[in-house]
């Protein structure tokens, strides 16, 4: 396995909570920079890192960036999300991406790691990421890409993201990376929390519930009433926020992608002939975050570590 060299500095612009610090400490780099506009976050960032965390990256001199190897960047996704409006470049948070190209433009650094939704690949009939592409390839850079998904290495989550990979010299073989057999969500439960169950007249279980080919197995859905203004035949039992499924997933298979805006967990679970709601705690490891991480705010994605270990040749 290829490690990065212990002289690595990383840059880790739109922070969140640390998902790319972990992963790339975790293989010998050292931040020299992070920043995020979420003040929540920055907070766990430093108690977590001691680093104390820049704020709003269209305010931040360049100059005060200190030289780097690699630029990691979970750019907001909300502006080419499904669940979002999709107003791409139009939207002021869609345009953050050129702050990256103008850094990566006057800092020159070796790799630049990007992490995204899936649904990038689609927006603006595959136009965006042409942009975006093309945009680090001006600055002579080779661009690679895939979607990954969290549960073929070794996350029983069903989560897919797309990594994208600039580096200087040559392009990044996803080939090389090594996936890893499905672990089934009921492997990281906690054993005991204050957990929120259901009572059984508050859920319905269906019969012969069947694993999906994304490793989820719908085994039921709440007993819930929901808005039904609007609402497509079949689609019941969608809740309102984000269109998620207001189903029952079993322990046996995965979990759905757990949305950030969701701090306890959106979905319910059945485990050991109960129904309840997953803690925060399972969340965070859901996300890939070690047992010793300090949880002070909410989840950020967390799949590009999986992408850091053989990057360097």
């Amino acid at each position: 396995m290829c490690i990065i060299k212990m002289y690595m500095r990383f840059i880790d612009l739109f922070a969140g909570i640390g998902g790319f610090h972990v992963a790339l400490t975790r293989v010998g780099a050292k931040c020299v920079f992070a920043c995020d506009i979420d003040d929540e976050c920055r907070k766990t960032y430093k108690e977590n890192f001691n680093i104390d965390v820049a704020e709003d990256i269209t305010k931040i001199d360049i100059n005060d960036i200190p030289e780097h190897d690699i630029l990691c960047a979970g750019f907001p996704c909300q502006p080419f999300s499904v669940c979002g409006k999709q107003k791409g470049f139009c939207d002021d948070r869609g345009g953050l991406i050129f702050h990256i190209l103008n850094i990566v433009k006057h800092k020159n650094p070796k790799v630049i790691l990007l992490e995204n939704v899936k649904h990038l690949k689609y927006h603006g009939n595959g136009e965006t990421l042409k942009t975006i592409i093309f945009g680090f390839e001006e600055l002579g850079y080779k661009v690679s890409w895939k979607i990954l998904n969290a549960k073929d290495y070794g996350i029983p989550q069903n989560r897919e993201r797309i990594i994208l990979v600039a580096h200087r010299d040559k392009n990044f073989d996803f080939a090389k990376l090594q996936t890893s057999p499905k672990v089934a969500l009921k492997s990281i439960l906690d054993d005991d929390n204050n957990f929120e169950y259901l009572s059984k007249d508050e859920y319905t279980i269906i019969e012969n519930p069947k694993e999906q080919d994304s490793g989820l197995i719908f085994i039921g859905y709440r007993n819930k009433g929901i808005r039904k203004a609007g609402v497509r035949p079949n689609t019941e039992h969608l809740s309102r926020v984000h269109k998620q499924p207001n189903r029952i997933y079993s322990s046996d298979g995965v979990h759905p992608t757990i949305p950030s805006q969701e701090t306890a967990g959106r979905f319910f679970i059945h485990h050991n002939g109960k129904v309840r709601k997953l803690s925060i705690n399972e969340c965070f490891k859901l996300m890939g975050f070690p047992q010793s991480f300090k949880k002070l705010a909410p989840m950020v994605s967390y799949t590009i570590k999986l992408v850091i270990p053989c990057l360097f040749q």
